[in-house]
């Protein structure tokens, strides 16, 4: 532990509808904001992010995409690059293109936990609007090292998800509407805390996330065998319990948490099943064809097999359409389905 210091760093987490509420945070913070902020919003790879622009629009402070070596200057606003994870390292931030956890990249708990690990009790983690459960075992490490945590007002949030699982982690963060950010953050940030060392797990994911060798090619894994494979290589998962919440994290360094894994498991376990119907739908067709053919060289019983295995294919495909119904429905199987 080192002598105590004032807060210098807010890390912020969005997903679905979280540009709206990035919009009212940053509007609100003064010119003389004593603190950098980065942003984590999740976006799609392969698309170019506006949020910068935007959010330059709307507020008094300088916001552009985060640049590899940048420091962490007070009053500046830096935005995860698409594709890139954000990455805080001894007063700068590092670009990486790791592996993705919980689907994404940039992801919101690498962030969070780097600069846990960087800053300790020095970090403010503010969780806004989005779906599942990211963000949420970063602001575990933000807590466990001292650092403060906020949390957007539930009914304010257009998706809840996002704010309720964080503030189920870490109970005694502060939970706020928006508007009332700038002056909870002004409070936080005046507060002196003492820098408390990161712990060997903070270490190591952040090593990982950063695609660091050494830790890439350390035999012994964060965590036990679990038992189930990793959407993203099909390596196994080893569980990792931190605090309160569960996770999981492959040997490449994927990592998911079980939220997530479960929402990945029914995307891939639908697309399964569309090929398993598609498969089906053709090899029905193909019999009808075969069927003709054969009756036209009279060949009477190959056609009535060859009709017989179309039909037991349309069943099963009618069987496949069933179910991948019931999982778009999220429920039960309607009666005779």
């Amino acid at each position: 532990m080192t002598d105590a210091a004032p807060r210098d760093l807010v890390v912020v987490g969005a997903s679905a509808g979280g540009v709206e509420a990035l919009r009212s945070l940053v509007a609100g913070l003064p010119q003389d904001f004593p603190a950098c902020v980065l942003i984590v919003l999740h976006v799609p790879p392969s698309s170019p992010s506006a949020l910068p622009a935007i959010l330059s629009r709307v507020g008094t402070l300088p916001v552009r995409h985060a640049r590899e070596g940048d420091r962490l200057d007070p009053g500046t606003v830096l935005v995860a690059a698409p594709d890139h994870h954000l990455i805080v390292y001894d007063g700068a931030v590092t670009l990486s293109h790791g592996p993705q956890e919980n689907g994404h990249r940039p992801a919101i708990d690498v962030l969070f936990r780097s600069a846990a690990r960087a800053k300790g009790g020095g970090v403010v983690g503010v969780i806004l609007s989005g779906a599942l459960d990211d963000g949420s075992a970063g602001m575990v490490a933000i807590a466990q090292g001292g650092g403060a945590c906020v949390i957007q007002e539930f009914s304010e949030a257009l998706h809840d998800s996002m704010p309720r699982s964080a503030a189920a982690v870490v109970p005694d963060a502060t939970v706020v509407s928006v508007a009332d950010m700038p002056s909870v953050l002004k409070t936080l940030l005046a507060t002196y805390v003492p820098r408390e060392a990161p712990t060997r797990l903070m270490e190591v994911e952040t090593a990982m996330a950063d695609m660091d060798p050494e830790a890439m090619h350390e035999p012994d894994r964060p965590g036990r065998p679990s038992g189930y494979a990793c959407p993203d290589c099909h390596g196994a998962l080893f569980e990792i319990e931190e605090g309160p919440i569960v996770r999981f994290r492959c040997r490449v360094g994927h990592a998911w948490s079980p939220e997530s894994l479960v929402a990945r498991q029914t995307t891939d376990l639908e697309s399964a099943l569309w090929m398993a119907l598609r498969s089906l739908e053709e090899k029905a067709a193909l019999n009808k064809q075969q069927v003709v053919r054969a009756l036209d060289r009279g060949h009477d019983l190959t056609a009535r097999k060859l009709d017989s295995d179309a039909d037991e294919a349309v069943q099963a495909a009618e069987l496949l359409r069933g179910l991948i119904a019931t999982i778009g429905r999220g429920g039960s199987p309607k009666p005779g389905e």
